[in-house]
């Protein structure tokens, strides 16, 4: 099995100041904004984040809502994974699409603690041409 130092919960659309997909705090946020989410999930949203603001230290780039985007780090994300596995569960409820990507290379690290890093967004990004198909040709 391969192991990776990184993870990040993100969903399928993009945040507008990093064109970036949101992250799993971002998403359940707007499922409260947007009314989505009854009552009593909302609070138990809260009640989650209310745990990881006084757990998880609050990165001067996300402050200032600089282009980064936060990965956890494995090593130390049990009780991480842990506390945001309900919030999970929420997004799973309101058929909200996410995925956890895992990676060894999540870019320029600007900003690290014991449970996570802040990365960089890349300036600019790419569209490439569709390259051709490498699959045998049929006869």
């Amino acid at each position: 099995m391969m192991h990776f130092k990184y993870v990040r919960i993100q969903g399928q659309e993009l945040a507008a100041n990093t064109m970036y997909a949101k992250g799993i705090f971002s998403m359940c946020w707007q499922l409260i904004q947007n009314d989505t989410m009854i009552d009593e999930d909302a609070d138990l949203y809260r009640e989650i984040d209310d745990w990881f603001a006084s757990h998880l230290p609050w990165p001067e780039p996300c402050k200032r809502q600089e282009k980064v985007v936060c990965f956890f780090k494995t090593e130390n994300s049990e009780e991480m994974m842990k506390m945001i596995r309900p919030a999970l569960w929420l997004l799973e409820r309101y058929n909200h699409p996410y995925y956890l990507v895992y990676t060894n290379t999540p870019g320029e690290i600007v900003y690290e603690d014991k449970y996570q890093v802040v990365v960089k967004v890349p300036g600019t990004l790419t569209i490439e041409e569709l390259q051709e198909s490498w699959s045998p040709e049929e006869d």
